[in-house]
């Protein structure tokens, strides 16, 4: 094998810590050419092609332990379906519980399907705590209906016997409305249908098993190699109190019939309409008391079907009844009118690679099923999470905002989630002893109802969501209902700053909790974030002509002059290491002040590199650069092994993806600044292939745990709309196609980028080669309120581009056409 580019490679040797150095990094040319069967990092070398989805696809091992939300918009519940087919019915269990779900605690259920095994028969109940993937490996085929505007998914059921079940699932609300109380009926459509059927050698019939039960699969942490927050068979949550009836069933003429399951006092637990010939049986599980086997056989005929409908809490036994009396089709024609967009300023994003497509189609729908509307207070808020974080942490969530859905125009829905803020400014502390005792009207946290850790840095983004908000929609009535809002978040960061009652630097955010290690310090992503919104606020009130905007200003001056010398100070007292070229660099810690507990990793995901996004420091900074090598090539690689590897292990860049949380690969935002086109088209692949699931789309905390959120949308999103439309690069200038992937470059199908929002207004941009793929023809539009004073086209690095033609005037290709 060849060696890969020193930039490139990502296989390299690392040394033990001696004399605060760390050893100096050559390549592993021997562990190049690994044993056929053994898994190893996969480095681009600079002739490769450039990545498209297809070849990203490649890079990773099947991501395991998928589980992905099903639900309305804004409702309190969701069901969660694994990629297994097990429909998880729990209105409560969480994490980190809070005060509207409590209530539900222990009301929940859950329907598993077993398949029979070869030799006959069904597989035991589990009988000990165990990983879920113990079964079948954690892997399974799933997707989305594509001709559906509704999120409907399916999952095969690939049978050796000679057929494949597809099991398609819905959430309806009955009417088809939007929620009221957020906690009215919400049902599961689950159909199981024969799709396939083998010509040669198929069964007449066939029979599968549902297990009826509590909820059973629960994600739990042991951080141990892979197994980081696998779910986990605990079997002694199983058993249903009370138990199950389903009445004696006579059908003699095998038409399909609805079979009600009742609960001890009567209600509703799930309905099965059988197959037109089929069977259905249940009885106690012979093992486990309170668990049923629910048998279901249909005619091995493609289209024969079972429908089982399945509301998330216990309903009565009429209301469920007139549910599957209206029937799938109806219940479904509801769904595609409630989820078709109708908001004229979504923008519409379409690419040759239909898998990106499907990310920014689906990436919204699943955004707002993550979410909530209060019972208590009629307010909506996203969430961090399902099925594990249906609770807030406002910093990592706010990105879901500003740089997500904000970014696609979906700006009704970002003011509904974001409008519990404007209530809570100024009612709670931060959190840092520094705080203790004092008044802060300005501060903007998380309500408490939705509290799961508060981190120091929540003020500041927060205060990003409404000043980017604002930058982009250039909505009046929102910068009237915010703009005090915004003024006062400005002064809480100017008198936190002031503080200096602590052993941080001053003049920086003061100590406090900056993630969930539990402990004070004074950490990168406190200042960064901080310094992010404000400096967003700055540019607002700026083009505003706020009268203290420009005190406001100067304060962000000095901020940036005092962390820049905080950073140097800090590496003149780190460890080093030592590059290719023998030169000594330093390894930041996390933190200018305090101990943190989970360095190993925090030092990338929320660390120094996050500097440049932030706009505190440049990517061209010797010591910026230095830092994203550690990671790309550095001593943590040679320790690396992807198929044992997870969060809290020591993170490296995996095709230029945080090997701990995805979210947090804030080299991206290095590459490009710097225009490193290499870098950033592998990372956004990467992201792309490597952070969400490949056939979900639903993002994971990181890879093979922690899944139901969109913790990875916002950098993807924020990088594939940059790579083509940038209005964050230089102030008050637009560019375009500056790091547009190759794979978007088609004589085949034009791409589209058509009412992308901008800081000047929403920009519409089409391209297309033509036949001899000489040629690039754009078509671009601005709708301005607010014009740019730039607007730049790229050439794109096509080998055999001459030209390009834009809004029908032809430019030589090389040159960069100013608009």
């Amino acid at each position: 094998m060849r060696d890969p580019s020193r930039r490139r490679m990502l296989l390299i040797t690392g040394g033990t810590v001696a004399g605060g150095a760390l050893a100096a990094v050559t390549p592993l040319t021997a562990q190049q050419s690994a044993h056929a069967d053994t898994f190893v990092p996969t480095p681009l070398a600079s002739s490769d092609p450039e990545p498209n989805i297809e070849r990203a696809k490649r890079w990773w091992l099947p991501q395991r332990n998928v589980w992905t939300p099903i639900g309305w918009k804004g409702h309190l519940f969701r069901f969660n379906c694994v990629y297994n087919g097990a429909l998880i019915c729990d209105p409560s269990w969480v994490i980190a519980a809070k005060p509207n779900t409590e209530p539900y605690r222990g009301k929940n259920f859950q329907t598993t399907v077993v398949m029979p095994l070869r030799g006959g028969g069904f597989r035991d109940f589990p009988a000990t705590a165990r990983e879920v993937w113990d079964d079948d490996l954690g892997y399974g085929r799933q997707g989305w209906v594509e001709d559906s505007d509704a999120p409907v998914l399916w999952t095969e059921h690939r049978r050796h016997e000679g057929l494949v079940i597809r099991q398609t699932v819905f959430a309806h609300v009955p009417g088809g409305g939007p929620v009221q109380t957020a906690v009215e009926p919400i049902y599961a459509w689950t159909r199981f249908e024969v799709v396939y059927v083998d010509p040669l050698n198929a069964p007449k019939d066939f029979t599968f098993q549902l297990w009826l039960s509590g909820s059973y699969m629960k994600p739990s942490g042991p951080y141990q190699d892979e197994n980081g927050v696998p779910l986990t068979v605990f079997p002694e949550t199983a058993p249903i109190a009370g138990g199950l009836t389903m009445q004696r069933v006579y059908n003699p003429t095998g038409k399909p019939i609805t079979v009600p399951i009742t609960d001890a006092a009567g209600n509703a637990r799930l309905l099965v309409t059988t197959a037109d010939k089929g069977t259905i049986a249940m009885t106690e599980n012979p093992k486990v008391k309170g668990v049923y086997d629910l048998r279901l056989g249909l005619p091995v005929a493609t289209g024969a079907h079972i429908d089982v409908l399945i509301p998330m809490l216990p309903q009565p036994l009429a209301d469920a009844k007139a549910e599957m009396a209206k029937g799938r089709e109806a219940a479904l024609a509801e769904c595609q009118a409630f989820w078709k967009e109708s908001a004229t300023t979504v923008a519409t994003i379409d690419t040759p690679e239909n898998y990106v497509n499907q990310v920014v189609r689906r990436g919204p729908q699943l955004a707002q099923v993550v979410a909530e509307k209060s019972p208590d207070t009629g307010m909506f808020t996203f969430l961090s999470g399902s099925y594990a974080y249906d609770v807030l942490w406002s910093t990592p969530t706010s990105m879901v905002s500003h740089m997500f859905l904000d970014r696609l125009g979906h700006h009704d829905v970002v003011e509904k989630h974001i409008e519990i803020y404007k209530v809570t400014q100024g009612t709670r502390t931060p959190p840092g002893a520094v705080f203790a005792g004092g008044s802060y009207p300005g501060y903007l946290s998380t309500p408490k109802t939705l509290q799961a850790i508060d981190w120091m840095s929540d003020h500041g983004a927060i205060l990003e969501i409404l000043s980017v908000h604002a930058l982009l929609t250039n909505r009046q009535a929102f910068i009237d209902k915010w703009l005090d809002v915004i003024v006062k978040a400005c002064d809480f960061v100017v008198q936190a700053c002031g503080l200096t009652g602590h052993n941080g630097v001053k003049g920086l955010m003061p100590p406090g909790h900056s993630t969930d290690e539990g402990v004070e310090t004074q950490g990168f992503i406190s200042q960064c974030f901080t310094y992010k919104g404000f400096a967003s606020a700055v540019e607002l009130l700026r083009r505003l002509k706020h009268p203290r905007a420009a005190e406001f200003a100067a304060f962000a001056d000095t901020f940036r002059a005092t962390f820049a010398q905080a950073v140097r100070d800090l590496a003149d007292r780190s460890q080093k290491w030592t590059d290719a070229q023998g030169k000594q660099w330093p390894v930041f810690r996390p933190q200018f002040a305090g101990e943190g507990v989970w360095d190993a990793f925090t030092m990338l995901d929320t660390g120094a590199l996050m500097s440049v996004w932030a706009g505190l420091m440049p990517a061209s900074d010797p010591l910026m650069k230095s830092f994203v090598e550690f990671f790309r090539v550095g001593p943590n690689q040679r320790l690396f092994d992807p198929a044992h590897h997870n969060a809290l292990y020591r993170a490296v860049l995996d095709h230029e993806q945080s090997s701990s949380e995805p979210c947090y690969s804030w080299n991206m935002f290095h590459s490009w600044r710097l225009g490193d086109r290499a870098h950033f088209i592998e990372g956004l692949y990467g992201l792309l292939t490597g952070g969400l699931s490949q056939d979900t789309y639903i993002s994971s905390e990181h890879r093979n745990a922690i899944y139901g959120n969109l913790f990875s949308h916002p950098i993807i999103t924020w990088s594939l709309v940059h790579a083509v439309i940038d209005d964050s690069l230089v102030a008050d200038q637009l560019r375009l196609l500056r790091l547009c992937p190759l794979e978007w470059l088609s004589s085949e199908k034009e791409t589209r980028f058509e009412k992308v929002p901008t800081k000047f207004g929403p920009v519409t941009l089409r391209m297309k080669l033509d036949q001899r793929r000489d040629t690039l023809k754009v078509d671009f539009q601005g709708d301005w309120h607010h014009e740019p004073k730039r607007v730049a086209v790229d050439t794109p690095p096509l080998p055999d581009l001459k030209w390009i033609t834009v809004n029908g005037r032809k430019h030589r290709a090389g040159r960069e056409v100013v608009l």
